[in-house]
């Protein structure tokens, strides 16, 4: 690059040298550089979330062994967590969320209130499904199911909200 001097006055010589000035072709190429920079930490940044979201999908694929002491596990934080949603005055939870993928219609029924959508859960969801249906429907919760993420307008991740607003006399 070359050093461009300056004389205000005249008399001494005032030097912007590669630190201070660049040229417009200088500035220009410096922002392609960031916004290569800048994109390539983008798509490596997506390549984890995709990663992570197919680990994710994988691992909730796969049903829990669901012996006494696992279930107690489960249901045990369960209640925690109800209970403080209860002392905030809440009538409601999300228990669960995931990816639409673990439902055989990618979520379709479930955005469409479709009766049969629990038929479309697998893995992990159809069981937190079963656990509802067996154990806490009788308690008096009820469950709703809704896509709760809309990435490029098209269904994602779906969440389950226990519900146990007021009684009906």
């Amino acid at each position: 690059m070359q050093t461009l001097n300056t004389t205000p006055d005249g008399q001494t010589g005032q030097e912007l040298g590669d630190e201070t000035f660049m040229s417009a072709a200088d500035l220009r190429s410096y922002m392609t550089e960031m916004q290569m920079a800048k994109a390539v930490k983008s798509v490596e940044g997506m390549d984890r979330a995709e990663k992570a979201q197919k680990d994710l999908i994988k691992r909730l694929a796969e049903p829990l062994d669901l012996t006494p002491e696992r279930l107690r596990d489960v249901l045990q934080p369960l209640r925690a967590k109800l209970r403080a949603a209860a002392d905030r005055g809440e009538t409601e939870l999300m228990v669960m969320r995931f990816p639409n993928a673990l439902c055989t219609d990618k979520g379709r029924a479930i955005n469409n209130s479709d009766p049969g959508w629990p038929e479309t859960l697998t893995g992990r969801p159809r069981q937190a499904y079963e656990l509802w249906r067996d154990q806490l429907m009788p308690a008096g919760f009820k469950l709703s199911a809704m896509i709760i993420e809309w990435p490029g307008g098209l269904p994602g991740d779906v969440g389950f909200f226990l519900k146990w607003g007021e009684a009906r006399h």
